[in-house]
């Protein structure tokens, strides 16, 4: 990303070091990731100040709370004398209305760049993901942080992180002077719900026939830690967090005690597909890519600013077993007690998307029936 004009860079906010660091703003910061990063500046000793935004107040006593909705270009006023803002407030719910969905990502981060650089802020932060980089048999192991990305709008708010992306490389163009840092974690864990976490609360863990699926996590503690690398300008550009190395889907079984279904592509494709149109599932077909190609990715940036990862990825994966003890998921739909307790007596067709499962019993069937 190239530098900013030096003309311009004089009129925004800056710190010196008697200050103690900069002035940081967090958007989304009453729950998720948002309040943990709030709790996590606000207690450095090399942050001056945290802003923290949401539409409801959340437990940071130490931080400066304004109460608004992230779209609202009143929040420019907010931002004045900030001079680096995390946008974390995006809507990236399973079960969320998907035109809502977008609209509120897309114009929320549209409406916090316009603002930041309105307001003088020198620097903006936005979280998106890896998925980005796109699921694909051909991806190098790991794909280097330039790779191109290749994912497409077709797993559940990877459309919305491509265009957040397309605005991060668009705003230092539109506003000279303003930096953006974009991160992308790994496959997230640490009180998130997604469906990748969702793949790992069903009683046997989906497998498509000719795929090659490898795992790489990344804890929110250390995405919180890569987050305030970004904030305190120790790194910038585009850089991808998660934990070193990665886990192949035999060493995910082992670790984890669960016993894969392997099911042909075009059974598990074609069922997740229509499942989906009928709305028994929130997850989309393309969701399914992200267990069956890689898509691990190099850390080198933050790594050669000094930043590493606390947890390894068999931590991060005994972290989410941990987590998710309990719940009963298929197809990405969770089930109550009774309905888990009905598709578990499934056997083998109550795997990772159990309703796949019973498709691919049912198309048996009717084989065997000549139907």
């Amino acid at each position: 990303m190239s530098s900013p004009d030096p003309q311009v860079r004089v009129a925004r906010n800056h710190s010196t070091p008697s200050t103690r660091g900069p002035v940081v703003a967090v958007t989304g910061a009453g729950s998720g990731v948002g309040a943990r990063l709030t709790e996590r500046l606000a207690a450095s000793e090399e942050i001056k100040e945290v802003v923290a935004i949401d539409e409801r107040r959340g437990d940071c006593a130490g931080a400066q709370w304004h109460i608004l909705d992230v779209r609202d270009p009143a929040i420019a006023e907010k931002l004045r004398g900030v001079d680096v803002v995390v946008h974390l407030a995006l809507d990236l719910d399973l079960e969320s209305d998907q035109a809502a969905r977008t609209a509120f990502n897309v114009r929320g981060t549209q409406t916090v760049l316009t603002a930041a650089a309105a307001a003088g802020v020198r620097r903006v932060v936005l979280c998106t993901s890896a998925m980005v980089y796109g699921a694909l048999p051909e991806n190098e192991l790991p794909l280097s942080e330039d790779a191109e990305l290749k994912a497409t709008a077709e797993a559940t708010g990877v459309g919305d992180l491509l265009e957040i992306e397309r605005l991060a490389r668009r705003a230092p163009r539109a506003h000279p002077g303003l930096n953006v840092t974009v991160v992308r974690p790994t496959v997230l864990v640490g009180d998130t719900d997604t469906a990748l976490t969702r793949y790992f609360e069903s009683p046997r863990l989906l497998v498509v026939a000719g795929s090659r699926p490898v795992w790489q996590f990344c804890h929110v503690e250390d995405l919180c830690s890569a987050l305030e690398y970004a904030a305190l300008e120790k790194v910038e550009g585009e850089l991808a967090v998660g934990c070193d190395g990665w886990l192949e889907q035999e060493e995910i079984e082992e670790l984890s005690g669960i016993r894969r279904m392997e099911l042909p592509s075009t059974v598990a494709l074609g069922a997740a597909a229509r499942l989906h149109r009928i709305g028994l599932t929130p997850s989309p077909a393309g969701d399914l890519a992200y267990t069956m190609y890689p898509w691990v990715v190099s850390v080198s940036r933050l790594h050669d600013a000094g930043w590493r990862p606390q947890w390894t990825n068999e931590e991060v994966l005994a972290e989410l077993l941990d987590e998710v003890d309990g719940r009963h998921t298929v197809a990405g739909r969770r089930l109550g007690r009774k309905d888990a307790t009905v598709a578990g007596a499934a056997g083998a067709a109550g795997a990772t998307v159990a309703l796949l499962g019973a498709a691919a019993v049912v198309r048996r069937a009717r084989r065997r029936r000549g139907i």
